[in-house]
């Protein structure tokens, strides 16, 4: 028996990635309806996606539910509840905005600390917090408007 929730690798098409016809996202006069269906483009017209494209977007999210779910069924609900919720405490920057942090315990609770990523050798200089104003910056935080 398998379910959807011990499933090893995403489904072809996500319900995301599903395409309508222009007939289908019209109104009554005959207009896109951009606030049901979002903005209209010729390359989402012209191409339709590749299932493996849908895969890879969901990949991520597809091994943490089948994790989760195997830890539940193998030590009951409290281990994916515990799982997340220090995963969501770990994940609060609780820093200067301006001080460096890699929130390695995040890594280590995802399983990220194992593998080499792009991020890991190659970040970009110009997401870098190390030129900010303190007071500019906590100022913002606090919603200070002098």
């Amino acid at each position: 028996m398998a379910s959807n929730s011990l499933r090893i690798f995403p489904s072809n098409y996500s319900s995301e990635s599903e395409k309508h016809s222009f007939s289908e996202t019209t109104n009554s006069f005959k207009v896109h309806d951009t606030l049901r269906h979002g903005f209209k483009s010729v390359a989402s017209d012209v191409t339709a996606g590749h299932p493996l494209e849908s895969k890879l977007e969901n990949w991520d999210e597809t091994q943490t539910n089948l994790k989760l779910n195997m830890q539940r069924q193998l030590y009951g609900i409290h281990a994916p509840v515990r799982l997340l919720m220090e995963r969501d405490i770990v994940s609060r920057n609780r820093r200067l905005p301006v001080l460096p942090s890699s929130n390695f315990g995040l890594d280590i609770l995802t399983g990220k600390d194992e593998h080499i990523d792009f991020e890991d050798y190659l970040n970009d200089p110009a997401l870098s917090t190390q030129m900010m104003d303190v007071h500019v910056s906590m100022e913002h935080r606090l919603g200070m408007k002098f």
